[in-house]
């Protein structure tokens, strides 16, 4: 009994950080739409990366976690940051701005609920 108990506060860990995480997400989402550059790393300025890698990086703390203890409970990775993570990176000439793919990615995060 005890270590259902144990795997049962686990799922409940991880979902209350999945919910942390989607949470900062639409926060992060929110300042690049407004027009803040960075959180998708499209360009190479430094001075841009830098002002976003604190977002970036706490988003990376939280899904470390879960991924961890879904690991541990038998678990596929947690979707939504490996999403996150294959939107990042360098785009070619004529791809939206990270402004406009923010706003995309809020109105679906949205509308998901």
């Amino acid at each position: 009994m005890a270590k259902a108990d144990r795997l049962e506060r686990m799922d409940k860990r991880r979902a209350d950080l999945e919910i942390d995480y989607r949470t900062a997400l639409i926060e992060a989402l929110r300042v690049t739409a407004a027009g803040q550059w960075g959180l998708f790393g499209h360009n190479k300025d430094k001075q841009t990366r830098a002002k976003a890698a604190p977002l970036v990086d706490g988003l990376v703390e939280l899904a470390e976690e879960i991924d961890d203890l879904r690991l541990q409970l038998d678990m596929e990775c947690f979707a939504l940051h490996q999403e996150f993570l294959a939107a990042r990176g360098p785009v070619r000439a004529d791809a939206v701005g990270e402004p406009k793919q923010a706003q995309a990615w809020l109105d679906r995060l949205t509308q998901e609920g």
